[in-house]
């Protein structure tokens, strides 16, 4: 994960999906929309990516329109292409195609002062995954708390 300020995180993602690999890329965004998503008004919810013709876009991306927009301000959910390198995304559309993968984006954050997405490629969980998965939280939890009250006397 990046060490810069996050924007928005997809906190369901890792829930629902095994992230298998991460990959830091570009956004095209418009004026308005970049002012929004620093006033952190968007959702990352039910956003993924999907490759098109050789380029990757994300779809539903929520993005609240600018409350100082005019009449120019942005569509609040609309595509919006990513940047990545050719040989990134040859790489991820063989991925996705071959092995069922999709890409998940799992937060925006900043750096070096432009908007920048975090994506997942993520395999789905299933209920018994999940079940797992919360299972080993609350036992990790449980026993820092144990050794915290430990720690205490």
């Amino acid at each position: 994960m990046s060490d810069s300020p996050v924007l928005a995180q997809n906190r369901k993602a890792r829930h629902n999906y095994h992230i298998l690999e991460t990959l830091e890329a570009g956004i095209v965004l418009g004026g308005t929309e970049v002012k929004s998503i620093r006033n952190r008004e968007l959702s990352l919810e039910e956003a993924f990516a999907v490759e098109h013709k050789g380029e990757i876009f994300l779809h539903n991306l929520h993005v609240r329109a600018y409350s100082h927009g005019n009449r120019f301000n942005h569509a609040p959910v609309r595509i919006r292409k990513l940047l990545l390198h050719k040989q990134q995304i040859r790489k991820l559309s063989g991925q996705l195609s071959r092995d069922g993968l999709t890409l998940v984006p799992l937060d925006l954050h900043l750096k070096n002062g432009k908007i920048k997405v975090l994506l997942g490629l993520a395999k789905g969980k299933n209920v018994s995954d999940k079940r797992q998965t919360l299972k080993k939280q609350e036992s990790d939890r449980e026993a820092r708390r144990a050794l915290a009250h430990a720690n205490r006397r």
